[in-house]
């Protein structure tokens, strides 16, 4: 039961939990904003639901006989309902994340020249003494 309690408790398992129930959550506000706010914009140009668009291929289609009935109104739906949840979500979450988070930024830009790694043949800037990558020592590092 102690290995089954250490492996809950180790960080990446409470990380993955509390990542999954966030993303839920937030999935259920994207979902609002598309059906509440994005829809209805779109709707002002026709309709908001294409379900209903179809084709009969062969015979006749009623509601009794629904025959061959291609329903091309669900795909276009679904690829409505896919291409505004992507546009809320670059807009709502992409956008504001990337700027916030250019805001902050504690490194500075690297605009160094970059080396080689003789090991793993990463690029490193010139005057690192380890590969970032790889942890290999450099040896042509000149010491100030």
């Amino acid at each position: 039961m102690s290995g089954f309690r250490k492996f809950i408790l180790r960080g990446n398992v409470v990380d993955l939990a509390i990542g999954v129930v966030i993303g839920v959550a937030f999935g259920a506000v994207i979902t609002a904003v598309v059906t509440g706010v994005l829809n209805p914009i779109i709707g002002l140009a026709g309709t908001q639901n294409f379900d209903l668009y179809s084709w009969c291929l062969r015979g006749t289609c009623t509601a009794q006989a629904p025959g061959h009935l291609l329903r091309y109104g669900t795909v276009l739906t679904a690829l409505l309902t896919f291409l505004l949840t992507a546009a809320a979500v670059y807009l709502f979450v992409v956008k504001p994340v990337g700027r916030l988070m250019d805001r902050s930024k504690t490194e500075p830009d690297v605009a160094m020249a970059t080396k080689e790694c003789p090991e793993c043949l990463s690029k490193i800037p010139t005057p690192a003494a380890r590969c970032a990558f790889c942890t290999v020592e450099q040896l042509d590092v000149e010491l100030a």
